[in-house]
This record gives structure tokens, C-alpha cells and sequence, in this order.
């Protein structure tokens, strides 16, 4: 439970970040995500999960 704890806490952290850094930068890229093709946001999901689950596999084989 601790180790989810921190890793939803790091989540959080990492997606503060650039609103906090780049407010302008953001509002205009989340303006664009309308515009973007279902099947390309599926694409960069499916990357992202697929990236987070090596992300992971790797974390966990090196302890």
C-alpha cells in the first residue's frame, strides 16, 4: 500500500510539474487535443501504458 501511496504521489508530482512551469505552453496544448483523431489519442494511450508497464516490469526486477 505505501509503495502505491508513492507512486500515485509521483504521479501527481509529474503532472504538476508543467502547469506550474508552462501555464501558457499548457493552455494551448490542451486546446489542441480536441482537434486530434480518436484513433491517434488511442495510440499515444496505448504507448503510454505500454511505456508505465516496462516502466515497471523494470523497476520491480531490479529489487
Amino acid at each position: 500500500m505505501d509503495l502505491l501511496l508513492c507512486a500515485v504521489g509521483l504521479v501527481l508530482v509529474m503532472e504538476g510539474v508543467p502547469y506550474v512551469a508552462f501555464p501558457e505552453k499548457m493552455k494551448q496544448a490542451l486546446a489542441k487535443i480536441p482537434l486530434l483523431p480518436t484513433p491517434l489519442m488511442r495510440i499515444f494511450g496505448m504507448a503510454a501504458v505500454a511505456a508505465g508497464l516496462v516502466l515497471i516490469y523494470i523497476s520491480r526486477r531490479m529489487l
